[in-house]
């Protein structure tokens, strides 16, 4: 039997010579479309007809376009998070979605303590300030003088905590779901509410999943009862944060700088107030790059895709 892949996940794509023959051997054949950040809803509805299995990114897997994919019978995500795929309407289709749970914890970890000690030690601007011959020496700050605000304490939150409590920084958390007693022991984190953790923390940093709970979770209102002098880093979801209101907080000073991954639309536009202002730093949906972690989802995610398609066969 022949089942028709796409494979859309743009980490995916250039390394995918490397598992074409174990894909072949399983009976796929694999169609590989263009794709710069994703594919949206109108992309998708037009190749997805006579397909059996995709392989996908952050691309948004409507209920449209499901009911567009007559064939379709599995959803592999490349990574953890699920929130582009309509999973109720793959439910109502017998569709199997998977994903890598804990794919990039330890990187995006990594990537949230390079903008604390960004912010804290300020390396950027005092090199700036050597290069350009101004020899200024700004106040800067141990992370022991100062509070972190872990806003999802799931496995990404946990892996700051974690490094937190390394520099012997004072760790607030806020979650809708309950931390294990032996987490929150062996940790010190403080579970408060989200009011609470924003008006003590002078880093707040985001990993929570995007739902409707969670969609411009950071508005006005968040920004008002931030800590004056607080950042503000989101490596999560882009749409957790109103950029507008972000814009409106950095602009007026009420806090003092942010670092955003990812973006309410991706590319992030060239005209987005954002790209111009010095207290907000920038990077490209990048957080998660790690080759070893990358490895480990490039054969999970096809792991899941072949043995769901193995399975639908056996039935």
């Amino acid at each position: 039997m022949t089942w028709k892949v796409l494979i859309s996940a743009p980490y995916a794509m250039p390394v995918i010579d490397r598992y074409r023959e174990s894909l072949r051997g399983a009976g796929c054949e694999i169609i590989v479309p263009k794709v710069n950040e994703r594919l949206e809803e109108h992309e998708l509805l037009p190749i997805v007809g006579d397909i059996d299995g995709i392989i996908c990114g952050d691309d948004r897997i409507t209920a449209r376009v499901i009911e567009a994919a007559t064939r379709l019978k599995v959803i592999s995500k490349w990574g953890t998070g699920i929130d582009s795929i309509d999973v109720e309407a793959a439910a109502r289709r017998n569709i199997k979605v998977c994903n890598t749970p804990n794919a990039f914890s330890e990187p995006v970890a990594d990537t949230v303590f390079a903008y604390i000690l960004l912010f804290a030690r300020q390396v950027a601007r005092m090199n700036a300030d050597l290069r350009a011959n101004r020899w200024q020496k700004p106040q800067l700050f141990s992370l022991r003088e100062k509070t972190l605000g872990v806003v999802g304490v799931g496995n990404c939150g946990k892996a700051v905590v974690r490094r937190a409590v390394g520099f012997g920084m004072r760790v607030l958390g806020s979650d809708i779901v309950e931390i294990s007693p032996e987490f929150l022991s062996r940790t010190g984190i403080e579970m408060v509410s989200f009011p609470a953790l924003l008006k003590q923390a002078d880093f707040v940093t985001v990993h929570t999943t995007l739902n409707p709970a969670s969609f411009h979770l950071f508005n006005d209102l968040a920004f008002q009862q931030m800590k004056p002098g607080a950042h503000l880093i989101n490596t999560s979801r882009g749409p957790v944060v109103d950029e507008a209101a972000l814009v409106r907080a950095l602009e007026s000073g009420k806090i003092a700088g942010a670092a955003l991954d990812v973006f309410e639309v991706e590319p992030l536009p060239f005209d987005s107030r954002l790209r111009q202002l010095d207290n907000c730093w920038l990077s490209p949906h990048n957080a998660n790059s790690s080759p070893h972690d990358a490895d480990r989802v490039h054969e999970n995610t096809i792991k899941n895709l072949i043995n769901e398609l193995k399975r639908r066969a056996n039935a």
